[in-house]
Protein backbone atom coordinates (compact mmCIF):
# COMPACT_ATOMS: atom_id res chain seq x y z
CA UNK A 1 0.00 0.00 0.00
CA UNK A 2 2.53 2.21 0.76
CA UNK A 3 4.80 1.66 -2.24
CA UNK A 4 1.55 2.34 -3.99
CA UNK A 5 0.92 5.53 -2.51
CA UNK A 6 4.74 6.17 -3.29
CA UNK A 7 3.96 5.75 -6.94
CA UNK A 8 1.41 8.04 -7.17
CA UNK A 9 3.07 10.69 -5.39
CA UNK A 10 6.04 10.19 -7.89
CA UNK A 11 3.21 10.26 -10.75
CA UNK A 12 1.92 13.66 -8.97
CA UNK A 13 5.23 15.24 -9.07
CA UNK A 14 6.24 14.64 -12.38
CA UNK A 15 3.01 15.36 -13.79
CA UNK A 16 3.81 18.69 -12.12
CA UNK A 17 7.09 19.28 -13.30
CA UNK A 18 5.81 18.50 -16.64
CA UNK A 19 3.36 21.08 -16.36
CA UNK A 20 5.49 23.90 -15.03
CA UNK A 21 7.99 23.50 -17.74
CA UNK A 22 5.14 23.33 -20.21
CA UNK A 23 4.28 26.64 -18.99
CA UNK A 24 7.74 28.06 -18.69
CA UNK A 25 8.58 26.81 -22.46
CA UNK A 26 6.84 30.19 -23.95
CA UNK A 27 8.61 32.56 -22.09
CA UNK A 28 12.09 30.82 -22.46
CA UNK A 29 11.11 30.68 -26.61
CA UNK A 30 9.67 34.25 -26.53
CA UNK A 31 12.98 35.50 -24.98
CA UNK A 32 15.32 33.59 -27.98
CA UNK A 33 16.22 34.73 -30.97
CA UNK A 34 17.14 32.16 -34.43
CA UNK A 35 18.10 34.20 -36.91
CA UNK A 36 19.88 37.64 -38.57
CA UNK A 37 19.38 40.55 -36.59
CA UNK A 38 19.06 44.08 -38.44
CA UNK A 39 20.09 47.33 -36.69
CA UNK A 40 18.25 50.18 -39.26
CA UNK A 41 20.50 53.43 -38.63
CA UNK A 42 18.25 55.64 -40.27
CA UNK A 43 21.30 58.35 -41.28
CA UNK A 44 24.49 58.08 -43.67
CA UNK A 45 27.79 56.42 -42.45
CA UNK A 46 29.74 58.45 -40.24
CA UNK A 47 27.38 59.97 -38.03
CA UNK A 48 26.39 59.16 -34.40
CA UNK A 49 24.33 56.58 -34.79
CA UNK A 50 25.99 54.84 -37.27
CA UNK A 51 29.29 54.66 -34.89
CA UNK A 52 27.41 53.20 -32.34
CA UNK A 53 25.62 50.52 -34.07
CA UNK A 54 28.89 49.44 -35.02
CA UNK A 55 30.47 49.58 -32.07
CA UNK A 56 27.72 47.49 -30.30
CA UNK A 57 26.97 44.96 -33.21
CA UNK A 58 29.87 42.45 -32.77
CA UNK A 59 28.95 42.33 -28.71
CA UNK A 60 24.98 41.47 -29.87
CA UNK A 61 26.04 39.08 -31.93
CA UNK A 62 28.08 37.33 -29.48
CA UNK A 63 25.37 37.63 -26.42
CA UNK A 64 22.44 36.66 -28.52
CA UNK A 65 24.50 33.73 -30.77
CA UNK A 66 22.72 35.62 -34.32
CA UNK A 67 24.65 38.00 -36.90
CA UNK A 68 23.72 41.57 -36.36
CA UNK A 69 24.15 43.75 -39.31
CA UNK A 70 23.99 47.34 -39.47
CA UNK A 71 21.84 48.91 -42.38
CA UNK A 72 21.78 52.27 -42.68
CA UNK A 73 18.50 53.70 -44.42
CA UNK A 74 18.71 57.51 -44.83
CA UNK A 75 16.38 59.69 -46.01
CA UNK A 76 12.80 61.76 -44.94
CA UNK A 77 14.39 63.33 -41.56
CA UNK A 78 14.60 59.42 -40.59
CA UNK A 79 10.94 58.08 -42.00
CA UNK A 80 12.57 55.81 -43.79
CA UNK A 81 14.36 54.02 -41.45
CA UNK A 82 11.64 54.10 -39.00
CA UNK A 83 9.19 52.76 -41.07
CA UNK A 84 11.57 49.75 -41.84
CA UNK A 85 11.28 48.80 -38.37
CA UNK A 86 7.37 50.06 -37.78
CA UNK A 87 6.44 47.77 -40.78
CA UNK A 88 8.89 44.60 -39.67
CA UNK A 89 7.72 40.98 -38.21
CA UNK A 90 6.81 42.01 -34.32
CA UNK A 91 9.87 39.85 -33.09
CA UNK A 92 12.84 41.85 -31.85
CA UNK A 93 14.78 41.10 -34.84
CA UNK A 94 14.68 44.42 -36.59
CA UNK A 95 16.22 46.90 -34.41
CA UNK A 96 16.02 50.90 -35.11
CA UNK A 97 19.25 53.23 -33.69
CA UNK A 98 18.92 56.47 -33.75
CA UNK A 99 19.20 59.90 -32.33
CA UNK A 100 15.89 59.41 -30.68
CA UNK A 101 15.46 63.43 -31.00
CA UNK A 102 13.92 63.05 -34.53
CA UNK A 103 11.45 60.40 -33.11
CA UNK A 104 10.12 63.51 -31.09
CA UNK A 105 10.61 66.10 -33.51
CA UNK A 106 8.81 64.33 -36.68
CA UNK A 107 5.17 64.62 -35.55
CA UNK A 108 5.30 68.24 -35.89
CA UNK A 109 7.38 68.63 -38.76
CA UNK A 110 5.58 65.91 -40.62
CA UNK A 111 1.70 66.01 -41.47
CA UNK A 112 1.70 62.75 -42.27
CA UNK A 113 3.76 60.00 -40.65
CA UNK A 114 3.90 56.15 -42.36
CA UNK A 115 3.56 55.05 -39.00
CA UNK A 116 2.51 55.96 -35.49
CA UNK A 117 5.62 56.28 -32.89
CA UNK A 118 3.25 56.08 -29.96
CA UNK A 119 1.65 52.24 -31.83
CA UNK A 120 3.87 51.26 -34.12
CA UNK A 121 7.65 51.50 -32.49
CA UNK A 122 8.31 50.38 -29.02
CA UNK A 123 11.22 52.01 -27.01
CA UNK A 124 13.50 49.08 -25.88
CA UNK A 125 16.12 51.23 -23.59
CA UNK A 126 18.54 54.60 -24.31
CA UNK A 127 21.67 54.14 -25.19
CA UNK A 128 24.06 56.89 -24.50
CA UNK A 129 23.20 60.37 -23.91
CA UNK A 130 26.45 62.74 -26.03
CA UNK A 131 26.41 66.49 -25.26
CA UNK A 132 26.94 69.44 -28.26
CA UNK A 133 30.12 70.46 -29.26
CA UNK A 134 29.38 74.23 -30.80
CA UNK A 135 32.41 74.61 -33.63
CA UNK A 136 32.91 77.10 -35.99
CA UNK A 137 35.61 77.27 -39.25
CA UNK A 138 39.09 78.12 -38.58
CA UNK A 139 38.88 80.28 -41.18
CA UNK A 140 36.46 82.42 -39.12
CA UNK A 141 37.71 84.91 -37.03
CA UNK A 142 36.28 83.49 -33.37
CA UNK A 143 38.78 82.47 -30.37
CA UNK A 144 35.79 81.57 -28.05
CA UNK A 145 32.20 81.52 -27.09
CA UNK A 146 32.30 85.59 -26.30
CA UNK A 147 33.80 86.08 -29.70
CA UNK A 148 31.18 84.31 -31.45
CA UNK A 149 28.70 85.90 -29.81
CA UNK A 150 29.90 89.59 -30.49
CA UNK A 151 30.89 88.22 -34.52
CA UNK A 152 27.78 87.39 -35.29
CA UNK A 153 26.00 90.34 -34.12
CA UNK A 154 28.11 92.81 -35.77
CA UNK A 155 28.60 91.16 -39.16
CA UNK A 156 27.39 92.61 -41.75
CA UNK A 157 25.75 89.08 -43.21
CA UNK A 158 24.00 86.47 -41.17
CA UNK A 159 26.54 83.52 -40.10
CA UNK A 160 25.87 80.08 -42.18
CA UNK A 161 24.93 77.51 -39.82
CA UNK A 162 25.09 73.81 -40.98
CA UNK A 163 22.62 71.40 -39.29
CA UNK A 164 21.83 67.75 -39.32
CA UNK A 165 18.90 68.62 -41.74
CA UNK A 166 15.48 70.86 -41.44
CA UNK A 167 13.75 70.30 -37.47
CA UNK A 168 16.44 67.97 -35.84
CA UNK A 169 17.69 69.24 -32.89
CA UNK A 170 20.69 70.34 -33.85
CA UNK A 171 18.77 72.85 -35.97
CA UNK A 172 16.66 74.39 -33.16
CA UNK A 173 19.32 74.82 -30.86
CA UNK A 174 21.02 76.77 -33.68
CA UNK A 175 17.98 78.50 -33.89
CA UNK A 176 17.96 79.54 -29.93
CA UNK A 177 21.44 80.22 -30.11
CA UNK A 178 20.77 82.60 -32.79
CA UNK A 179 17.44 84.09 -30.84
CA UNK A 180 19.52 84.82 -27.64
CA UNK A 181 22.15 86.39 -29.50
CA UNK A 182 19.50 88.64 -31.24
CA UNK A 183 20.68 88.23 -34.64
CA UNK A 184 19.38 85.90 -37.52
CA UNK A 185 21.13 82.60 -38.63
CA UNK A 186 20.95 81.10 -42.03
CA UNK A 187 20.66 77.87 -41.21
CA UNK A 188 21.54 75.30 -43.92
CA UNK A 189 20.41 71.60 -44.04
CA UNK A 190 22.42 68.75 -44.64
CA UNK A 191 21.68 64.93 -44.49
CA UNK A 192 22.64 64.41 -41.22
CA UNK A 193 25.65 65.70 -38.74
CA UNK A 194 28.82 64.20 -40.63
CA UNK A 195 28.01 66.55 -43.79
CA UNK A 196 27.56 69.29 -42.02
CA UNK A 197 30.75 69.17 -39.45
CA UNK A 198 32.92 68.25 -43.55
CA UNK A 199 30.98 71.96 -44.60
CA UNK A 200 32.25 73.42 -41.58
CA UNK A 201 35.91 72.11 -42.21
CA UNK A 202 35.66 72.98 -45.68
CA UNK A 203 34.47 76.40 -44.77
CA UNK A 204 31.42 75.94 -46.89
CA UNK A 205 29.63 76.60 -43.40
CA UNK A 206 30.77 78.74 -41.09
CA UNK A 207 29.42 77.06 -37.76
CA UNK A 208 27.95 73.92 -36.53
CA UNK A 209 26.64 71.92 -33.52
CA UNK A 210 26.72 67.84 -33.41
CA UNK A 211 27.31 65.13 -30.94
CA UNK A 212 30.60 64.52 -29.35
CA UNK A 213 30.62 61.43 -30.68
CA UNK A 214 31.23 62.83 -34.54
CA UNK A 215 32.55 66.26 -33.86
CA UNK A 216 34.98 66.07 -30.99
CA UNK A 217 38.04 64.27 -33.25
CA UNK A 218 37.39 67.19 -35.52
CA UNK A 219 37.66 69.88 -32.61
CA UNK A 220 40.70 68.05 -31.34
CA UNK A 221 42.62 67.73 -34.48
CA UNK A 222 41.53 71.41 -35.31
CA UNK A 223 40.13 70.90 -38.33
CA UNK A 224 37.67 73.07 -36.32
CA UNK A 225 37.22 75.32 -33.59
CA UNK A 226 35.18 74.19 -30.66
CA UNK A 227 34.09 77.22 -28.43
CA UNK A 228 31.02 75.84 -25.96
CA UNK A 229 29.57 72.37 -25.09
CA UNK A 230 26.35 71.03 -23.72
CA UNK A 231 25.86 69.05 -20.74
CA UNK A 232 26.38 69.67 -17.05
CA UNK A 233 30.29 69.47 -17.13
CA UNK A 234 33.37 70.42 -19.50
CA UNK A 235 34.85 67.69 -22.28
CA UNK A 236 38.03 66.04 -20.45
CA UNK A 237 39.53 66.23 -23.74
CA UNK A 238 38.09 70.01 -24.39
CA UNK A 239 38.75 71.20 -20.69
CA UNK A 240 39.15 75.05 -22.26
CA UNK A 241 35.75 74.81 -23.62
CA UNK A 242 32.96 75.99 -21.67
CA UNK A 243 29.65 74.29 -21.21
CA UNK A 244 26.63 76.79 -22.16
CA UNK A 245 25.45 76.70 -18.38
CA UNK A 246 28.07 78.23 -17.76
CA UNK A 247 27.82 81.19 -20.65
CA UNK A 248 24.17 81.87 -19.69
CA UNK A 249 22.80 80.19 -23.28
CA UNK A 250 19.87 78.14 -23.70
CA UNK A 251 18.78 74.57 -24.38
CA UNK A 252 22.10 73.78 -22.26
CA UNK A 253 21.09 70.07 -22.10
CA UNK A 254 20.50 69.80 -25.53
CA UNK A 255 22.52 66.68 -27.27
CA UNK A 256 21.98 63.67 -29.30
CA UNK A 257 20.32 60.78 -26.97
CA UNK A 258 20.87 57.70 -29.11
CA UNK A 259 17.96 55.01 -28.76
CA UNK A 260 17.16 51.53 -29.81
CA UNK A 261 13.19 51.01 -30.57
CA UNK A 262 11.44 47.78 -32.24
CA UNK A 263 8.35 47.13 -34.06
CA UNK A 264 5.33 47.84 -31.49
CA UNK A 265 3.97 44.79 -31.16
CA UNK A 266 7.25 42.89 -29.99
CA UNK A 267 6.68 40.60 -26.81
CA UNK A 268 7.85 42.51 -23.73
CA UNK A 269 9.92 39.54 -22.88
CA UNK A 270 12.23 40.17 -26.23
CA UNK A 271 12.31 43.86 -25.42
CA UNK A 272 13.23 43.33 -21.91
CA UNK A 273 15.99 40.54 -22.95
CA UNK A 274 17.11 43.23 -25.50
CA UNK A 275 17.12 45.85 -23.13
CA UNK A 276 19.12 43.41 -20.43
CA UNK A 277 21.64 42.25 -23.38
CA UNK A 278 22.02 46.27 -24.47
CA UNK A 279 22.97 47.14 -20.67
CA UNK A 280 25.44 45.02 -19.97
CA UNK A 281 27.07 45.88 -23.74
CA UNK A 282 27.26 49.32 -22.64
CA UNK A 283 28.69 48.95 -19.46
CA UNK A 284 31.62 46.32 -20.91
CA UNK A 285 34.99 48.09 -20.33
CA UNK A 286 36.05 48.63 -23.83
CA UNK A 287 33.01 49.47 -24.81
CA UNK A 288 32.45 52.17 -21.93
CA UNK A 289 36.15 53.06 -22.45
CA UNK A 290 35.32 53.85 -25.99
CA UNK A 291 32.12 55.44 -25.47
CA UNK A 292 33.97 57.85 -22.61
CA UNK A 293 36.68 58.33 -25.54
CA UNK A 294 33.94 59.90 -27.53
CA UNK A 295 32.52 62.06 -24.76
CA UNK A 296 29.30 60.24 -24.55
CA UNK A 297 27.70 59.49 -20.48
CA UNK A 298 25.67 55.73 -20.84
CA UNK A 299 21.73 55.92 -20.62
CA UNK A 300 20.49 52.46 -20.17
CA UNK A 301 17.07 52.93 -17.61
CA UNK A 302 14.99 50.33 -20.01
CA UNK A 303 11.57 50.84 -21.98
CA UNK A 304 9.35 52.67 -19.24
CA UNK A 305 12.01 55.59 -18.66
CA UNK A 306 12.57 55.77 -22.48
CA UNK A 307 8.44 55.72 -22.95
CA UNK A 308 8.66 58.78 -20.47
CA UNK A 309 11.09 60.82 -21.80
CA UNK A 310 9.67 60.03 -25.64
CA UNK A 311 6.43 61.90 -24.24
CA UNK A 312 8.20 64.75 -22.50
CA UNK A 313 10.24 65.76 -25.24
CA UNK A 314 7.48 65.50 -28.57
CA UNK A 315 5.37 67.76 -26.30
CA UNK A 316 8.49 70.04 -25.88
CA UNK A 317 9.98 70.46 -29.56
CA UNK A 318 6.50 70.53 -31.11
CA UNK A 319 5.87 73.69 -29.10
CA UNK A 320 9.36 75.25 -30.53
CA UNK A 321 8.70 73.86 -33.98
CA UNK A 322 5.30 75.64 -34.01
CA UNK A 323 6.20 78.77 -31.88
CA UNK A 324 9.27 79.57 -34.76
CA UNK A 325 7.07 78.20 -38.17
CA UNK A 326 9.51 75.40 -38.66
CA UNK A 327 8.76 73.78 -41.99
CA UNK A 328 10.17 71.00 -44.48
CA UNK A 329 9.18 73.08 -47.54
Amino acid sequence: MRETDEMKRRDLLRTGLAATAALAAPAVHAQNFDHTLRIIVPNAPGGTSDILARLIAPELTRALGQNVVVENRAGAGGNIGADVVAKSPPDGHTLLLMDVTTIATNPALFPRLPFDNAKDLAPVTMLIYAPYILGVANALPVQDAAGLAAFAKSSPRPLNGGNSGVGTASHLTLIELADAWGKEMTHVPYRGGAPALTAVVSGEADLTIAGATQAQPYAVNNQMRAVAVTGTHRLSTLPNVPTFRELGWPAADAGTWQGIMVQGNTPRPLVERLHRELRAIVALPPIAARLADLGAEPRTEGPDAFRQWLTAQTETYTRLIRANNVRLD
